[in-house]
């Protein structure tokens, strides 16, 4: 990287950083402007524009990089190849630590934002649970299988759907704050629903 693409590099984080400092006070995306970004970010606006393209791009960018340190600490997670409970109550902390750090108006902004439906009828965040976190999820089903904690009869498909209707059920501003120091009691209860049954 040559020292201009490093100093570009630079203005970019210092505008994303501000904007995701200006996002995540209460007033949210909904009166945000560029004058403000530039201000909080030492960046002209001409820069913004030209690194950014526009507000909404911006806004995309930021919400997206947040949902990537998620992702690639769950990634973390996953490779320290722990036994499936360890693994899967490791990776409910980290998305509701992560969730812990923003505020209400964040959320609510960000949800919003990616459950916006595009032309082809899926939303943003549906395809990016589809295509990214499937698999990682795919990969700890089939260890819990293995470790004998999952039961056979259940698909890939359901278990996706299963931890995703509870975990986004968590995520909601009024509960997950409430819920961060039971994670250990809710994952307990989530393996048990998908554990081999006794009698069958």
């Amino acid at each position: 990287m040559s020292g201009y693409e490093k100093r570009t590099q630079e203005k970019k984080n210092q505008v994303l950083k501000a904007t995701f400092d200006l996002i995540n006070k209460d007033s949210g995306i909904e009166n945000l402007t560029i004058d403000e970004i530039s201000k909080h970010s030492n960046v002209g606006k001409t820069s913004i524009f030209k690194y950014f393209v526009s507000k909404e791009n911006l806004i995309n960018e930021v919400f997206k990089s947040f949902l990537d340190k998620i992702e690639k600490t769950a990634q973390e997670i996953m490779d320290e190849n722990k036994p499936f409970e360890e693994t899967i109550i490791a990776m409910s902390k980290n998305k509701l630590n992560y969730i812990d750090k923003i505020s209400r108006q964040f959320y609510l902004d960000m949800m919003d934002f990616y459950t916006k439906k595009k032309d082809d009828g899926l939303s943003l965040i549906m395809q990016q649970c589809n295509e990214r976190g499937l698999s990682m999820m795919i990969d700890l089903f089939h260890r819990g299988r293995k470790e004998g904690k999952v039961d056979l009869k259940y698909s890939d498909e359901f278990l996706f759907l299963y931890f995703q209707a509870i975990v986004e059920g968590i995520s909601s501003p009024h509960i997950y704050r409430k819920i961060l120091p039971y994670t250990e009691q809710w994952t307990e209860l989530l393996i048990k629903g998908i554990a081999p049954g006794k009698h069958d």
